[in-house]
């Protein structure tokens, strides 16, 4: 299938998206503190009934996480060296250890843990967590490293390095991975920094580079011999697809098997992505955002001043599926396959940093986006990871000191 097949024009999305936000009704009036989550279960409305928001404390600034067969959760804090665990919806006060130290980072910008666990953690108790290592003697300087272990209890054993990126950084950025249908582990390591045209941006369109691509790895963290440019002189055999900005979120669609990303733009232009192994998404090159730029004219900078919108399309890129601008500092998202809420099926959601949201993107019968829906504001909530749980609820990361996991289910 070509890439014209699997998106729309920009126009077109533009004129289909409706944003819809429904009346919020509290069962317990909001603490002063109106970033603060209220410790007991909350009631709020939407358009598919009532939902019943359980809030699982205890977490410092909660960045992801993943489900183990048994139902148990393994969540991961920023800056810190251990794996929480919550059970039967209880954070486990006995953290899991045996990460390596170099996760710590005085700057909380830049140390997002991801995690994730095989396909067959039943036979293998493999857990997989990527992060950003500092650089020996250059502690300023990280790149995007994936980390292997086996869970024993409390711990995890024989830990190991399975992969380091060659993009070395001081900026802000993401790295986020997730198994596909082929047993493969994709990896996101994003092009840090806010300029348009300069800087670590440039990465992303760099072949000799890992950051600002998706990447596919073998189980191990070997090269699969299928990578689309495996045999091409000049590129890194592990990339997967080039152009990407800073990829938040990951999943592949349950009934299409297409792979989909969420990606952070600079200044608006957040993307709504399906990827496909080979194509260029464009970044630094094109964009709906805008530069960030202390230069009004872009005569110093050398980029476009903030006020003009620079290129959205350019012959071989590929064009967002849909995109958000202003900008909500999209971030984590899964599709919806649950019976918990009929009404959501087959729906896609995705957090809002800076948007403080959950966003419902709903589709027709063509598979293309008819409307979206804007869910949990009144929360003031930095929504981070979202996951679809066994149990068919929704559960989601906040991304603030007084963390927590939410779960998402049906009011009575």
């Amino acid at each position: 299938m070509d890439s014209r097949s699997l998106r729309m024009s920009a126009a077109t999305l533009v004129a289909l998206a409706v944003g819809m936000t429904a009346p919020i009704s509290w069962a317990q009036p909001l603490s002063p503190d109106l970033t603060r989550l209220p410790d007991t279960p909350q009631t709020l409305n939407s358009p598919a009934g009532p939902i019943r928001v359980v809030p699982i404390k205890g977490l410092v600034y909660p960045w992801a996480l993943t489900f183990l067969p048994d139902g148990d959760i393994l969540v991961t804090e920023q800056n810190r060296t251990t794996l929480r665990r919550i059970h039967d919806g209880v954070l486990d006060p006995t953290p899991i250890t045996g990460l390596p130290p170099s996760i710590t980072s005085p700057r909380r910008d830049t140390a997002g843990v991801d995690v994730t666990v095989h396909p067959r953690f039943s036979e293998n108790q493999l857990v997989y967590v990527a992060f950003w290592k500092p650089q020996p003697g250059a502690e300023h300087l990280r790149t995007a490293v994936v980390y292997r272990g086996r869970l024993d209890g409390y711990r995890l054993i024989d830990v190991s390095e399975i992969f380091e990126s060659v993009s070395w950084t001081d900026g802000p950025s993401a790295v986020r991975m997730v198994f596909g249908p082929d047993g493969k582990l994709y990896l996101a390591i994003g092009a840090p920094g806010f300029q348009v045209t300069l800087g670590e941006t440039a990465w992303a369109q760099d072949p000799d580079h890992h950051g600002g691509k998706i990447l596919r790895l073998n189980e191990d963290g070997t090269v699969p011999d299928d990578n689309p440019f495996v045999d091409r002189p000049g590129y890194r055999p592990e990339i997967y697809a080039v152009g990407i900005r800073n990829a938040i979120g990951m999943a592949f669609h349950p009934e299409t098997g297409h792979f989909w990303e969420t990606e952070h733009g600079p200044q608006g232009g957040d993307e709504i992505n399906i990827i496909q192994p080979g194509l260029n998404y464009g970044w630094p090159v094109v964009t709906y955002g805008r530069a960030y730029s202390s230069d009004p004219e872009g005569a110093k900078s050398g980029l476009p001043p903030p006020t003009i919108q620079p290129p959205t399309s350019a012959p071989g890129m590929v064009e967002p599926y849909t995109y958000y601008k202003p900008s909500i500092a999209i971030s984590g998202m899964a599709f919806y396959t649950g019976d918990q809420f009929p009404a959501w099926k087959g729906d896609l959601f995705a957090g809002g940093l800076a948007g403080r949201q959950l966003s419902r993107v709903v589709f027709n019968e063509y598979g293309l986006e008819s409307r979206r829906e804007t869910l949990l504001t009144e929360l003031h909530q930095r929504i981070r990871d979202v996951k679809q749980g066994p149990d068919g609820f929704l559960y989601l990361t906040t991304d603030m000191e007084d963390g927590a996991v939410l779960r998402l289910e049906p009011a009575p």
